[in-house]
């Protein structure tokens, strides 16, 4: 079966990138995804931000902005998913084209804009999956011409609370006008704390569900102890590392390197995770990372837990090895943490930082 997906994939990739990720989904909704009942070996489970995981791989947002498509995907084998990212309103994008592949990378570059149908299509796909089984999260944004971002995160969280496991706040696309000021100090002190406060009403006596934060990887190491200070006094219970880069390295080889947007891939995989170690050496333990940004493979997804992330979630690769990869990725991490002697992916977090330090 995996050979056929994978010639699956190679079909769609002989057309255009943004048409080809739609007939994926409509593939999906099918029921034509790749199916494992395989359950994960116990030393993947782990617990992030209060949740826990049966394994560490994760769908990281943009794959099924929608909502979609999330059982399929965890059919597929992923331990959660990441629908988004959602606006309040509905809104088209930018103008096409606007998904690039880069093959001789292994990289994609996006400058989507957010385009996705909104939040009452997408809060009412979420209601229909009620008490279903899987863990799926919901990544929320604003509308490029709001005149309140801020209050566009807050409208999300209050539609869609009690309707996803968790919650992540993306302030980090680079592909709406100034949506990255949001990361700046005093933008920063507003947002969260205006979700603290929905938060704390939304709560009353009950646990609520985690809140995560998803940052840029163009981040310098005096925004990266700012950011990681104030996600923990607001509360947030994890930080996501990274978005894709604005940054073009010069090893790109491909015809669209030049393209504007975000990249991602294989080329970001360095970058994320150096940046990743730099958040778990200022969180020190204080508070979750999950890893993204180029991870193909078990060795990738090794390489961002040790460097300090409780969990990994990938999407381009995707785009080269279809939805199957996510269990050569399970496998292989299964057989790294256990030839290194961990007992649990936990053993294994920030150990290669515990060397470096």
């Amino acid at each position: 079966m995996s050979f056929l997906y994978k010639t699956a994939t190679a079909l769609m990739r002989t057309l255009p990138a943004e048409p080809a990720h739609r007939a994926t989904i409509k593939a999906l909704k099918s029921g034509l995804g790749p199916i494992t009942t395989k359950k994960p070996d116990p030393v993947l489970s782990v617990t992030v931000g209060g949740l826990t995981l049966p394994n560490p791989i994760g769908l990281a947002p943009g794959f099924d902005k929608d909502a979609e498509v999330p059982d399929a995907m965890l059919a597929a084998g992923f331990g959660f998913v990441e629908c988004g990212t959602v606006t309040p309103l509905p809104q088209a994008g930018n103008p096409k084209p606007r998904l690039f592949r880069l093959p001789e990378d292994k990289a994609v570059i996006n400058r989507m804009g957010f385009n996705n149908g909104g939040l009452e299509a997408y809060k009412n796909r979420l209601i229909k999956r009620r008490g279903k089984s899987g863990l799926v999260g919901a990544n929320f944004g604003a509308n490029k011409d709001s005149k309140d971002r801020a209050g566009d995160y807050v409208t999300c969280l209050k539609a869609l609370w009690g309707l996803a496991d968790y919650f992540t706040i993306n302030i980090s696309s680079p592909n709406t006008p100034g949506l990255r000021d949001l990361q700046q100090e005093s933008a920063m002190d507003d947002l969260l704390g205006r979700i603290a406060e929905a938060r704390a009403e939304l709560t009353g006596d009950k646990p609520s569900p985690p809140i995560f934060l998803k940052v840029a990887p163009d981040l310098i190491e005096s925004q990266i102890e700012q950011i990681t200070d104030q996600a923990r006094t607001y509360g947030l219970n994890a930080i996501i590392v990274s978005n894709t880069t604005i940054d073009r390295p010069d090893s790109l080889r491909s015809a669209h390197k030049s393209e504007t947007g975000g990249l991602s891939g294989a080329p970001l995989m360095e970058k994320s995770t150096r940046i990743l170690a730099e958040f778990a050496s200022a969180a020190d333990g204080r508070i979750d990372l999950i890893g993204v940004g180029g991870i193909a493979s078990g060795a990738d997804a090794y390489a961002k837990i040790r460097a300090g992330a409780k969990a990994v979630q990938l999407y381009s690769a995707l785009v080269y090895a279809g939805p199957s990869l996510v269990m050569d990725i399970r496998n292989d991490l299964t057989q790294r943490l256990k030839a290194d002697g961990f007992n649990s992916v936990e053993e294994a977090v920030g150990s290669d930082c515990l060397v470096m330090s």
